[in-house]
């Protein structure tokens, strides 16, 4: 379990591609290696990942098929910044929200603009994601616990400040790039249950059915 609160940027050493569709990936990083163990969950870009290795300046991770699938794993190369979160701890405050590390997909970002102290983003998902997002909900974009402050079709738009811009990858990247997304834990809980119980009514829960029962 993780905050969405990034620790640090670290810098893809090595890439080993073990297969089509698996890789091994080494890990530069100076503080999140620091009271690391060998199967601690590490998030890197958002992505739970387990070190399988480490050093004193780097750890070591596999990433599965449905991984590379799923996420923006396969975009990285050596020199590559990610997001680094160690999972979170017990007696630790807890700043951001909860963050499974469990990437439910990929957006694009389709535009950048500033203002005043604030840098906004539009990205673009999946039509299948947006059930789950909300105007002033929470969402993770490659790891980072944000707010979103406009849900519209198929995109939605976050802010970030100064601070969270230099201290993450999301504040190098720009129009055309891909990041990984999250959904609010909660939103999806809610959402199987109620799909689950409509169903068995031979009810499905749809635009249609959001806008009949005044959801929308």
């Amino acid at each position: 379990m993780f905050t969405g609160l990034i620790e640090e940027k670290g810098v893809v050493k090595k890439m080993l591609k073990i297969s089509n569709q698996a890789v091994q990936m080494t890990i530069g990083s100076s503080k999140v290696i620091k009271d690391v163990s060998i199967g601690d969950s590490i998030a890197v870009n958002g992505i739970c990942l387990t070190v399988t290795n480490y050093s004193s300046n780097s750890f070591q991770v596999d990433a599965m098929p449905e991984t590379i699938k799923s996420t923006s794993l396969q975009a990285l190369k050596t020199g590559s910044e990610v997001n680094l979160e160690r999972a979170m701890a017990a007696n630790g405050r807890f700043g951001g929200h909860f963050v499974s590390g469990h990437v439910d997909g990929t957006g694009q970002i389709v535009q950048v603009y500033r203002k005043e102290n604030a840098i906004y983003y539009d990205i673009e998902i999946s039509e299948s994601l947006i059930p789950f997002l909300m105007h002033k909900g929470s969402i993770t974009v490659d790891g980072i616990s944000l707010t979103l402050f406009q849900v519209n079709q198929n995109r939605f738009t976050i802010s970030l400040i100064p601070h969270t811009a230099s201290e993450t990858i999301l504040g190098e990247k720009g129009k055309g790039d891909i990041v990984n997304i999250e959904c609010d834990m909660l939103a999806k809980y809610v959402r199987n249950m109620l799909d689950n119980q409509y169903k068995k009514h031979g009810e499905e829960i749809n635009q249609d059915f959001l806008e009949q029962n005044g959801f929308i």
